[in-house]
């Protein structure tokens, strides 16, 4: 098979090579206040198999996958949230999965070379884009909004205009959310560029599946505290469903990018 005509990787097929492919680090990514490193993870191929060409991002047997991999050891301490950001992480991910909508990439905890950590897929993106460049071009709204819904409900403490990426297939996603979660609000972002408008109807209908039964998958991740915050925030959110105006003081992250 052409490499050309290789399948686009899979919810599915990501997950099963993050939880199952060997780990090897690549290195530490730069501009990370926490270590953060840029792995690969490949699969051994079954015996007798053959051989056939790897492309990353394939997800299927005997291919590769580059990953971030935040380990626990790598964590900067900080006076508001207990050690283990990299359990905010994968709650994101559990929420926005739940939701439908796909923002976060698939991350899950692994025992990595430095130890447990959260374990995302590597998003093949032009980083020269971000949320304010996204900004300027109308398709795009509708996933930024899908975004900015997101952190209301989730609390981020940290959105800044980079953690906004444009994938190569025209999907963009949010990636960084150690800082998120907390059961006291702590909102800050750079999206506030909506406000007042209304929340789109049909990221209501998700939200009150959350008010409602709140994924399982976050047991072990969060509080039963910010569980129960997270479930409140969902709910203020469908009562009021508009984009808040911006309040100052710290409402805005730092670096903005």
């Amino acid at each position: 098979m052409h490499p050309a005509e290789w399948p686009s990787p899979d919810p599915l097929t990501a997950l099963s090579l993050l939880r199952d492919g060997d780990i090897e680090v690549k290195g530490r990514l730069p501009w990370s206040s926490n270590g953060t490193f840029l792995v690969e993870l490949r699969r051994p191929e079954r015996p007798g198999a053959g051989s056939r060409p790897e492309r990353p991002g394939a997800g299927r047997e005997g291919a590769s996958e580059m990953a971030v991999y935040k380990p626990e050891r790598g964590e900067r301490p900080l006076w508001d949230y207990p050690r283990g950001l990299f359990r905010r992480e994968i709650a994101a991910f559990v929420i926005s999965d739940a939701l439908g909508w796909g923002v976060v990439p698939e991350t899950i905890e692994r025992d990595g070379p430095y130890g447990p950590g959260s374990l995302q897929r590597f998003v093949d993106a032009d980083f020269r884009e971000h949320y304010f460049t996204l900004l300027e071009r109308p398709e795009h709204h509708d996933a930024l909004k899908a975004i900015c819904t997101l952190d209301l409900v989730i609390n981020n403490g940290d959105r800044k205009s980079g953690h906004c990426i444009l994938a190569e297939d025209g999907s963009i996603f949010a990636i960084d959310h150690g800082l998120c979660l907390h059961e006291e609000p702590k909102l800050r972002t750079v999206i506030w560029d909506f406000a007042g408008e209304p929340i789109p109807a049909h990221r209501l209908a998700a939200l009150k599946k959350i008010m409602v039964d709140p994924p399982s998958g976050l047991e072990g991740l969060l509080t039963d505290d910010e569980i129960e915050a997270l479930i409140q925030r969902a709910a203020a959110v469908v009562a009021n469903p508009v984009f808040p105006e911006q309040h100052w003081g710290r409402s805005i992250p730092w670096p903005l990018v």
